[in-house]
C-alpha cells in the first residue's frame, strides 16, 4: 500500500457549533503526530490518536466533523503501518467518510470527499482493496467544488494529477493554487506542513515539465 500523507488532511476549519473541543484536540494531535513526531514513533502515537478519535465518535455518532476526522486518523494510521493491518484501517476510514456525507457532506468545506478521493487512489485496487481512480477522480472534484481554493483541495487534486494521470501542467496548476491557499491562523503546524508537501510536489512536476 502507498503510503498515506493524510490525509488527511489538513482540513479548512470554520467556526461551528458541531466542532467540539474533544474534536478540536484530535485534529490539533494529527498535526503534531503527523509532521513533528519522529517516524519511529508514528505507529504507536496513531495507534492512541485511532482509539481516541473512536472514542469522541462513540460519544457522538451524528458529529459529522468527529466522523470525518476520525477517518482522517486512521487513514494516516493506515500509511504508518504494515500492510497486514493497513487495508482493515483504510476500510474503517472509508466507512466514517462515507457516514459523515450522509450526515453533511458540506462539513469542513467538503473534506470528507476530498478525503474519500485520497483513498480511493491510495489503497490498491480490486482485488485487493477498494481503490478505483475513477471514483477518486470523481470524489476529489467533488471537494473542490465545496472548496475551491482550499489548501488541502488542491492538493491532494493535484498529487492525484501527477501520480496517477500524468497530467502535468493541470497539476502545476492546482498545486499553485494550494501554495497560494489562505492561511489558515488556528491550524499553523498543519499549514507548515503542508507547504512543505507542495513544495516536494512541485519539484517532482516540475521535472515532468
Amino acid at each position: 500500500m502507498k503510503k498515506m500523507i493524510l490525509l488527511l488532511l489538513s482540513v479548512s476549519l470554520f467556526a461551528s457549533a458541531q466542532m467540539t473541543d474533544d474534536v478540536l484536540e484530535i485534529q490539533k494531535q494529527w498535526a503534531i503526530a503527523n509532521y513533528q513526531t519522529p517516524e519511529k514513533q508514528k505507529e504507536d502515537v496513531f495507534e492512541a490518536l485511532a482509539k481516541s478519535a473512536t472514542q469522541v465518535v462513540l460519544n457522538n455518532s451524528k458529529n459529522p466533523h468527529a466522523l470525518v476526522w476520525e477517518g482522517i486518523v486512521y487513514s494516516t494510521y493506515a500509511g504508518e503501518t504494515g500492510a497486514f493491518s493497513a487495508g482493515k484501517l483504510a476500510k474503517h476510514a472509508k466507512k466514517s467518510y462515507e457516514q459523515a456525507i450522509k450526515i453533511d457532506g458540506s462539513v469542513l468545506t467538503g473534506s470528507a470527499y476530498t478525503s474519500l478521493g485520497v483513498l480511493y487512489y491510495k489503497v490498491p485496487g480490486w482485488p485487493l482493496s477498494f481503490g478505483s481512480d475513477k471514483k477518486a477522480m470523481k470524489q476529489l472534484k467533488k471537494g473542490l467544488e465545496f472548496n475551491p481554493d482550499g489548501i488541502d483541495s488542491n492538493y491532494f487534486f493535484a498529487e492525484f494529477l501527477y501520480e496517477e494521470e500524468g497530467e502535468y501542467a493541470l497539476a502545476k496548476e492546482h498545486l499553485l493554487k494550494a501554495q497560494n491557499a489562505a492561511a489558515r491562523p488556528t491550524r499553523p503546524i498543519a499549514d507548515e506542513g503542508r507547504h512543505k508537501d507542495i513544495t516536494q510536489l512541485m519539484k517532482k512536476i516540475e521535472k515532468k515539465l
